[in-house]
């Protein structure tokens, strides 16, 4: 896919209730967008530099041995 096609929408404006640097620059270039208080969706540029971020923990924890595991979005307190 070119750049050309891709969902970008930018912003020029700095969101209010943005107070870190990185979480400016992720709302400006169009990576996340805010849905609700402490809620973000990750737009398509946002879900690729994710899955490449993913992907360098991934070969690191391998390289150390380490196993992968998913664990659910709400769990007991216990864990």
């Amino acid at each position: 896919m070119r750049y050309s096609e891709y969902f970008l929408p930018t912003t020029r404006e700095i969101p209010a209730d943005a107070e870190l640097a990185s979480h400016i620059y992720c709302l400006r270039a169009g990576l996340i967008r805010k849905v609700a208080s402490g809620i973000y969706i990750f737009l398509p540029l946002g879900m690729k530099v994710l899955q490449k971020i993913e992907t360098i923990i991934r070969q690191e924890m391998k390289a150390k041995g380490a196993q992968e595991v998913l664990m659910p979005v709400l769990q007991p307190k216990e864990l």
